[in-house]
């Protein structure tokens, strides 16, 4: 009878270690195709110079998306969602692009901060794999950060105060590096058995890191 039991827990184990993989892959998978996408949605918005009201309308519009693929992502229309939601964030990044890639060394300046970014994700990700450690518990915290940074971020539209948008781009980014370990935690122990739901955590850290270390290194780096 122990012995039965024994081999039903490792069975258990073993499908739960396979299932886990599974959802990973697929999130890693879905994860750079929808970036891809983005990519294609940002390079069009800046060939046809979208103006910034309308990226800030296409923000919007992201915003209530991102409500709807958590709405699908247990069904088959899941992934048309994710790819409009992604699309549609990647149309909105257009405008401000453009505007950093018009300055001194712009270009650069856009490539640097592309390379942060996977250097960041890539090296926290492959951390998080790596030790197994469960940074999970860290979520309410960041998530009360990621508020507080909102808050400010609206309040500082008014106050227009350079030194506090700079404070808050780098607090976006320690946030959205702390959620990268958090959601990939999160996965690798079986607490994301959606991989929709899963690659949406993490591209939203990936694009939120990647405009803050844009908006950062613009600011040191640019000509504003």
């Amino acid at each position: 009878m122990s012995d039965r039991n024994m081999s039903s827990t490792a069975a258990q184990l073993e499908a739960s270690i396979i299932e886990t993989n599974k959802v990973l892959r697929n999130t890693y998978m879905l994860l750079g195709m929808t970036l891809a996408f983005s990519a294609v949605t940002a390079g069009v918005s800046m060939a046809i110079n979208l103006p910034y009201s309308m990226g800030l309308v296409l923000s919007l519009v992201g915003f209530g998306l991102l409500f709807v693929v958590h709405r699908m992502a247990d069904s088959a229309k899941g992934l048309p969602a994710i790819f409009a939601f992604t699309g549609v964030l990647g149309a909105a990044l257009g405008p401000m692009l453009n505007h950093y890639i018009a300055l001194s060394g712009g270009p650069q300046l856009v490539m640097q901060a592309l390379g942060g970014t996977a250097i960041v994700f890539f090296g926290l990700s492959a951390y998080a794999l790596q030790s197994k450690r469960d940074f999970s518990a860290m979520t309410g915290f960041l998530v009360t950060g990621l508020i507080v940074a909102i808050v400010a971020m609206i309040a500082n539209i008014f106050l227009a105060i350079p030194a506090l948008s700079l404070t808050i781009s780098a607090v976006v980014v320690l946030i959205m590096s702390g959620l990268i370990l958090a959601d990939t935690s999160r996965i690798i122990r079986g607490g994301e058995t959606n991989y929709i739901r899963a690659t949406v955590g993490l591209y939203l850290s990936i694009y939120n890191l990647f405009t803050s270390l844009l908006h950062l290194l613009g600011a040191f780096g640019g000509d504003d």
